[in-house]
């Protein structure tokens, strides 16, 4: 599990945004705070913080000070700005002092979900550890962004591209569509539409099946996993 301590002045909203990070599967909240002070004090004492969901604007520092201060304390943990300030000094601070992603309230919970889920990808993409191609440089950075965008081309169904999605995801290697077809309840033809969507956006990754006669089978990998 990943554990995400949430930082917000406002108890109200920070209760919201912890129960909308429980809804996440693979995350879980190990606290919340409502200062800068209160935010360095639980770093300090929880057991593990793998993720902050941080305010920038608290009662007694920003959230960038936080992010310095833990910084110089030794703590690695991290950022994920989620605040209402939106001026490009402040989005600009945070990447400099490397918040790896920002969130402009107000936001619904798919915008957060996409963020966190993103957050998930990447952390797979690293488990890995060893020495990386550039290929897999490549997909290092380009975890974050994979997600970052929820909208679908026109056609396509929110619901539809989330059960190929997870159907990729939960699989222990590659997949064909008719493989995915049969797990999600919908026809080879939208299951190979959505594949495609999937290994455009860099999410997927297409492989090839060589058989005894006739053409390669085409399957799929998610990307994190190739």
């Amino acid at each position: 599990m990943i554990e995400v301590l949430v930082v917000d002045d406002d108890t109200r909203v920070a209760r919201v945004n912890a129960a909308y990070v429980e809804k996440v599967p693979g995350f879980r909240v190990a606290g919340e705070a409502h200062s800068a002070a209160e935010a360095l004090l639980r770093l300090e004492t929880l057991p593990r913080v793998d993720l902050l969901l941080l305010d920038h604007y608290l009662p007694d520092e920003t959230g960038l000070a936080v992010v310095q201060e833990m910084r110089r304390r030794g703590h690695q943990t991290d950022v994920i700005m989620v605040t209402a300030a939106r001026d490009v000094g402040t989005v600009q601070a945070a990447m400099r002092q490397g918040a790896l992603q920002y969130l402009v309230k107000p936001f619904a919970f798919a915008g957060l979900r996409a963020k966190l889920e993103a957050y998930a990808d990447l952390r797979r993409t690293l488990d890995g550890g060893g020495e990386a191609e550039q290929a897999d440089v490549d997909r290092i950075f380009g975890a974050l962004s994979a997600r970052s965008e929820p909208g679908l081309p026109k056609g396509h169904s929110p619901t539809t591209a989330e059960l190929v999605r997870q159907s990729l995801m939960s699989a222990e290697g590659p997949l064909s569509a008719q493989e995915i077809a049969d797990r999600t309840g919908v026809s080879r033809q939208t299951a190979q539409r959505y594949l495609k969507l999937l290994e455009r956006t860099g999410r997927a990754r297409l492989t090839l099946k060589y058989g005894d006669a006739g053409r390669p089978e085409h399957r799929y990998v998610w990307a994190t996993r190739a």
